[in-house]
């Protein structure tokens, strides 16, 4: 493909050159003869015109030796006449008959040919008709006394053939040089216009291959400058989209896995009691009966949780969820998810409680899923706190948005997990959530609700320290709610 270029623009040029040079050359030897046979017509019409020169003529014709008077003054004005031997010449003819007198080649008079213009002057007019002929000719009809003759000045154009053959030559040999330039010159333009389309070309291959490491360097401001750097936009594109393929598809995969895994358990736990069930039929006394239906009901449950769970997060992917927006008040949302906790956090003798900085003001939301994270917030500070912790609920305004913290002293997160809290299915302690029943999904679907509000959810924690998540919401509401 690259010798094809090459081989294309340089053809294209050099016929270019070569067409330009050869219509040029055509013009100036079509211009070169137009111009030398308007120049004879328009000297001889200006010479014979003149009234001296015409006069001694006709003074001359009157005499018994008119044609030799004659050419003696067509000898005294070859100057005028441009007479050259060689190729322009003037005879004396018969106004009659048209038959050679005298002229200034006698060996070539006697076989003239009687042209266009001779039978024009013995007609008695001046003949000027170019005609388009190898020649050019005129003839001027003379009249003495008694007798006419016919002045008759004929070019062979040999001076118009010898013009022609050296411009001729002067043009072939520029254009030889023309096509030298115009291959050098054809060259460097491919060369420039082919290296940066081969440097792309490579690219655009390992692109293909996968490899999105080499970037193509062409500064300049032309059509393929403004190629190169669209190409090297769509190549860190297609690297940042694969990328993100890569990343979704691992997720994919470790939320398949999650999710039979948080399934499995359950199952296998259900599936163990059953059959224990159904083996000691009658054999277990009612205390241990109940407390085995009792677990297979837990885990029941528990299943029942992470498919609800999934479910609800399945529609947030689709865009589907649907919230019920209205405006209510946010401060007793904190008041009443506080004091339905409140139970459980002395169940494990946790020191809970709530303040208030700010009179909190109305808010535009969805009350029960604004109260979901209160609560999902307040239930891992419990599960993650060691019995007889302290955990701290406060809410004030900042600006336009209204916060709510929850501070606990629990076992904190690592320093390197603290960015996957959100991720789906993902726990500080894995055995202490399971468990407490949790099924790693609640702090993601904390998340989704809060972006939907147009919101903002952050968490600090340190290891065996304790952690501090707070959520931010804007009092109007999301923008397109």
């Amino acid at each position: 493909m690259t010798r094809s270029i090459y081989t294309k623009l340089v053809a294209i040029i050099i016929v270019l050159i070569a067409a330009l040079m050869a219509v040029v050359g055509a013009f100036l030897i079509s211009g070169v003869r137009n111009f030398y046979v308007s120049e004879f017509y328009t000297r001889m019409q200006e010479v014979f015109a003149g009234a001296d020169f015409a006069a001694d003529l006709r003074a001359a014709a009157g005499e018994d030796n008119a044609p030799e008077l004659m050419a003696e003054i067509l000898r005294a004005n070859m100057g005028r006449l441009g007479i050259d031997a060689a190729s322009r010449n003037y005879y004396i003819l018969d106004g009659a008959a048209g038959s050679f007198l005298t002229g200034s080649d006698p060996e070539a008079g006697p076989s003239l040919a009687i042209t266009r213009n001779i039978l024009t002057a013995m007609a008695g007019s001046e003949g000027y008709d170019s005609g388009g002929e190898s020649y050019m000719d005129v003839a001027v009809p003379i009249q003495g006394e008694g007798r006419s003759y016919i002045v008759y000045i004929i070019d062979n154009k040999n001076t118009v053939a010898s013009l022609n053959r050296e411009l001729l030559g002067i043009i072939l040999e520029a254009i030889a040089v023309g096509l030298v330039i115009a291959v050098l010159l054809s060259l460097l333009l491919a060369k420039t216009m082919v290296t940066p389309i081969q440097s792309l070309t490579r690219a655009a291959e390992k692109v293909a291959a996968g490899d999105f490491s080499e970037a193509v360097d062409n500064p300049s401001r032309d059509e393929i400058g403004v190629l190169t750097r669209t190409f090297n936009d769509m190549a860190g594109q297609l690297e940042h989209n694969i990328e993100d393929l890569k990343n979704a598809e691992q997720m994919r995969r470790e939320f398949v896995a999650n999710v039979s895994h948080e399934l499995r358990t359950p199952v296998t736990s259900i599936r163990s009691y059953a059959e224990t069930l159904e083996d000691s039929v009658g054999g277990l006394d009612p205390e241990t009966e109940r407390h085995f239906l009792e677990v297979i009901v837990g885990e029941a449950d528990r299943m029942t949780k992470i498919v609800q769970d999934l479910l609800l997060l399945s529609k947030f992917d689709a865009g589907s969820m649907a919230f019920d927006f209205q405006e209510f008040s946010f401060e007793k949302s904190v008041s009443d998810v506080y004091n339905a906790q409140l139970l459980e956090a002395q169940k494990h003798r946790h020191n809970f409680g709530l303040e208030f900085q700010d009179k909190l003001p109305m808010i535009r939301g969805d009350r029960a899923r604004i109260e979901q994270v209160l609560i999902n917030m307040i239930s891992n500070a419990i599960k993650y706190t060691h019995d007889g912790g302290r955990i701290r609920m406060t809410a004030g305004v900042d600006g336009d948005r209204v916060w709510c913290t929850v501070r606990d002293n629990g076992i904190g997160i690592p320093k390197e997990d603290v960015g996957r809290v959100f991720e789906r299915f993902y726990r500080v302690d894995k055995a202490r959530s399971r468990e407490s029943g949790g099924t790693g999904l609640g702090l993601s679907i904390a998340y989704e609700i809060v972006e939907r509000h147009g919101g903002e959810i952050r968490i600090r924690s340190q290891k065996n320290k304790g952690t501090t998540i707070t959520v931010y919401l804007p009092v109007g509401g999301p923008r397109d709610a």
